[in-house]
């Protein structure tokens, strides 16, 4: 892919959340054809970059930026996502209808709790804030990368 090739999925992400941003990570490490661009929602000049995008409904729900300017939510986001680095095999499932009247709302709770459940699985609820796009969590697993 030529560097002039936009990316076909912009994924806007909390930045703050340790669960998050070892996702984020994790994928950028597996997308070897730049298909996905990364913003951290918890940027300072993140409304500069996107003033179309409601913040508050990207810290509610998981949102992204298709190639064609269609915003995608949720497990639809994670799917999209996986799918473009050739993992899509792993969440196909949650394109099943039946599925998703179970998993969208668990996803949703998921989302509400992310901090908590943060805490629990990596010892951190939330990364540190600042306005660098070096900041790190205190733990391994929470690197932030953009």
């Amino acid at each position: 892919m030529d560097s002039v090739t936009k990316p076909r999925l912009t994924i806007f992400y909390d930045g703050s959340c340790p669960l998050c941003v070892n996702e984020i990570r994790h994928l950028g490490r597996l997308d070897e054809y730049g298909l996905l661009r990364f913003a951290d929602i918890q940027q300072v000049d993140f409304n500069l970059e996107f003033p179309f995008i409601d913040r508050q409904e990207a810290n509610r729900i998981l949102l992204a930026l298709n190639q064609h300017g269609k915003i995608i939510k949720g497990l639809d986001v994670t799917y999209e996502a996986w799918n473009l680095v050739g993992r899509g095999w792993l969440v196909a499932p949650l394109t099943w209808r039946w599925l998703r009247f179970f998993a969208d709302p668990v996803y949703l709770w998921f989302a509400r709790n992310r901090y908590t459940i943060s805490g629990l699985l990596t010892g951190q609820r939330r990364c540190r804030t600042g306005e660098s796009p070096a900041r790190e969590c205190r733990t391994d697993s929470c690197q932030r990368t953009n």
